[in-house]
């Protein structure tokens, strides 16, 4: 496939010589789990989707500088323009010997489309602004066909493998947490998931959901103040602390039961069950919740779109379209139910409310000649009636 052509842009005044702290990694998730504000994060991340962008930004750092190239042409993905939204210098395809030339908190400088340690010139790239990803995300759009050819291909190649689990539940793990008959609330810690939550207190204050959070997804949960009813997915990103908040567990494991994350579990003394499928961990979530009675399943910062399933980058994703054709009518979208909430009436407008009626009911009452009566009799009355409550509460 023929990858769009990266332009380098010009040094802008003001872009070249941002300086910060070197933190490498090739896996983008584990990285921003230890960056720091003003670091220069070193990533080696084809394709950058949003999720990873978002946590990039979330981090603080200074620059990103990135092996590979952050747009390859397979898709548009998401997460170049985030960053580039952000005002978060981005060098592009500086090639995978930069984790070579370069170790853990070295100084780096990064100006224009090259990057120093120290006075040596260790790598040079496609330096990224906002015209070079517009260009490059429209080359992408015009090759989308050819992704979505593929998408269809795994989607059938994953109803088969995975038939009995998605018709008829097969393999779907017992729980002690009781499902049936309840709404349920399943957290990723993807796409908008902050905003999401912070509206969603009234719905979980009223429907007392089961709160389900997909690895991260369970310390998003906690920050906001909730404790995790169950938590699933391979424990790649959850923190030992919450995973010991005491919440059921399920480990997302391999279709041959083979469960990385289940070790690393026990070594916490924290119990565990498997869940085998070659489902994504959030589709896992779901099936769970619709096989053991949810009558509702709300999703915060999961995949709805086909471009947010591409952006995942997976093959997999096949399995997110097709869990959500079989979970159906039952599954919404969280930002579905945050606007119903933020349409209720407020504290503050019910007051001003019944001010008005009384106000309403006040002048009634002078203009009309029983309305007068009955607050002349009412003031005639007036030291009786304080006489008598005082006597009924002394």
């Amino acid at each position: 496939m023929r990858l769009p052509t990266l332009r380098r842009s010009r040094t802008a005044p003001g872009l070249s010589g941002v300086n910060g702290i070197a933190r490498l990694d090739r896996r983008t998730k584990r990285l921003t789990k230890r960056l720091k504000s003003g670091d220069i994060a070193i990533i080696d991340h084809v394709d950058l989707d949003r999720v990873a962008a978002d946590a990039l930004v979330a981090s603080g750092v200074s620059a990103i500088v990135n092996a590979a190239p952050s747009i390859s042409g397979r898709y548009p993905n998401l997460g170049p323009e985030v960053l580039v939204a952000a005002g978060i210098p981005l060098l592009d395809a500086v090639g995978e010997q930069v984790f070579d030339q370069l170790r853990e908190g070295q100084q780096l400088r990064l100006d224009g489309h090259e990057l120093y340690a120290g006075d040596e010139l260790v790598a040079t790239g496609v330096r990224q602004d906002a015209e070079t990803v517009a260009a490059a995300m429209a080359e992408a759009k015009a090759g989308l066909s050819v992704q979505l050819e593929a998408f269809a291909a795994n989607t059938m190649e994953y109803m088969k493998r995975e038939r009995d689990l998605l018709l008829d539940g097969v393999g779907v793990p017992e729980v002690r947490t009781k499902i049936d008959g309840r709404h349920c609330l399943i957290v990723v810690r993807g796409y908008d998931y902050k905003a999401d939550l912070e509206v969603l207190g009234s719905y979980i204050r009223e429907f007392r959901p089961v709160l389900i959070g997909v690895d991260g997804g369970a310390d998003a949960l906690v920050e906001y103040g909730y404790t995790p009813d169950l938590i699933i997915g391979d424990m790649d990103s959850v923190s030992d602390a919450v995973l010991k908040c005491g919440a059921e567990i399920v480990v997302h494991a391999y279709p041959d039961g083979r469960a990385p994350g289940l070790k690393r579990v026990e070594d916490l003394g924290v119990q565990a069950i498997t869940f085998p499928a070659a489902a994504t961990s959030e589709d896992i979530a779901m099936l769970l919740a619709d096989e053991r009675g949810a009558t509702l399943i709300v999703a915060v910062g999961t995949h709805a779109t086909m471009v947010e399933f591409l952006d995942k980058g997976r093959a997999g994703m096949a399995s997110t379209f097709l869990t959500r054709l079989r979970v159906g009518s039952k599954l919404v979208d969280a930002k579905g139910v945050s606007r119903l909430y933020r349409q209720g009436i407020s504290g503050a407008s019910v007051f001003f409310l019944v001010l008005a009626a009384l106000l309403a009911m006040a002048a009634a009452m002078a203009v009309s000649t029983v309305g007068r009566s009955y607050v002349e009799v009412l003031a005639e009355q007036w030291d009786s009636i304080l006489f008598q409550l005082q006597r009924l509460f002394s």
